[in-house]
């Protein structure tokens, strides 16, 4: 083409305001160009940020995204919508596997195109590959970190589990064990911090309760206001501990301590899983990255008792 060509052809796509028809190319050149995400959630902190980190990467690869939410884990509800994405020309799928929906729903994906999944708690390699938070490490850092400052435990409200326990729960009883600590019962809550204010309740009365790492940073703000609404300090007199470093966490009075984890590289780590395996044709292998514990100013020594 002349350039004086393409300067026509420019100017007339600029005029039109042509935009390119990623379905209609996929059908001139053979090469499909849309990937399914799964998800039970798109609003939720984590949920979204990875989508982000997913949308990101596609994008730059040339690839659309379609998203399908599962909200019910019925099973015949999960296989229409399995049935329903892969009814279309898919390249790939990717499951955000955070909860047990998400898992329900990666056990119910066909091998006949290549699936990925976004997780949380780092496992040992299995048929689908993972890009993991590891929060695992999370847990077992928090903790330590605690104990370190005098507390003689630390009590733990936990998000939902996927399977029997999070990784960040495993972290946070591999660490008290590790310190001959006592191992106070796992407190289970939702993800919001309505459920984080209501299960601190039967906290609020134990004098010995010094330290409460939570599962994530809304969890945290609920255990802190319970605290603050009948006049105990944060840090002075509880130490509250959040997870994931949520934009709003250092904003918070007193600024949240929290494990950061970095879900829009979670999403950018699973997409890349996935053009690999659509690249080479063969799965490739887990990605994991140690999230990292932020310390503010909600978080510190006991106080001593009289």
């Amino acid at each position: 083409m002349s350039d004086r060509l393409r300067e026509k052809v420019e100017a007339a796509v600029a005029e039109l305001g042509y935009r390119p028809n990623a379905a209609a190319q996929s059908l001139v050149s053979g090469r499909r160009s849309t990937v399914a995400v799964f998800a039970r959630n798109t609003i939720r902190y984590g949920y979204a940020a990875t989508l982000q980190g997913i949308e990101e990467a596609a994008r730059a690869a040339g690839y659309v995204i379609m998203i399908a939410v599962v909200e019910s884990d019925d099973p015949a509800a999960i296989s229409a919508a399995v049935d329903g994405a892969l009814s279309q020309p898919l390249a790939g799928v990717i499951v955000i596997e955070f909860d047990e929906l998400g898992v329900a729903t990666l056990a119910a994906m066909p091998k006949t195109v290549p699936v990925v999944a976004a997780a949380g708690a780092r496992r040992p390699p299995g048929e689908t590959p993972h890009a993991f938070l590891d929060d695992y490490v999370g847990g077992y850092e928090a903790t330590k970190y605690l104990l370190a400052q005098g507390h003689h435990t630390v009590h733990h409200v936990a998000i939902p589990a996927t399977r029997p326990g999070t990784g960040r729960a495993w972290g946070w009883r591999a660490a008290l064990d590790e310190a001959g600590a006592r191992v106070p019962p796992l407190l289970q809550a939702s993800y919001s911090p309505t459920s984080g204010y209501d299960v601190a309740q039967t906290l609020l009365d134990d004098d010995a309760v010094t330290a409460v790492l939570c599962g994530n940073d809304e969890l945290a703000i609920g255990v802190a206001r319970a605290y603050q609404e009948i006049g105990r300090r944060i840090p002075e007199d509880v130490s509250v501990v959040g997870f994931d470093d949520q934009p709003f966490a250092r904003m918070w009075t007193p600024a949240l301590t929290t494990v950061r984890q970095d879900f829009v590289d979670l999403g950018r780590r699973t997409f890349a899983l996935l053009g690999t395996w659509m690249e080479q044709g063969r799965p490739p292998e887990d990605s994991a990255v140690t999230p990292e514990l932020v310390v503010r100013e909600s978080a510190g020594a006991p106080r001593l008792h009289a």
